[in-house]
């Protein structure tokens, strides 16, 4: 496992890695915002 590391440099993973998971998560609360059920800013009705 810690070869992995000398080939990845630690840091540039750990800022690609914050990036690809807000990107998730971010899509994942659009698509949610799309939909007229899960959709929490409209009021209900």
């Amino acid at each position: 496992m810690w070869r992995i590391w000398l080939v990845f440099d630690p840091r540039r993973v750990m800022v690609v890695q914050g990036v690809f998971l807000f990107s998730i998560a971010a899509m994942i609360h659009f698509v949610l915002l799309s939909t007229e059920r899960f959709n929490w800013l409209l009021p209900p009705g």
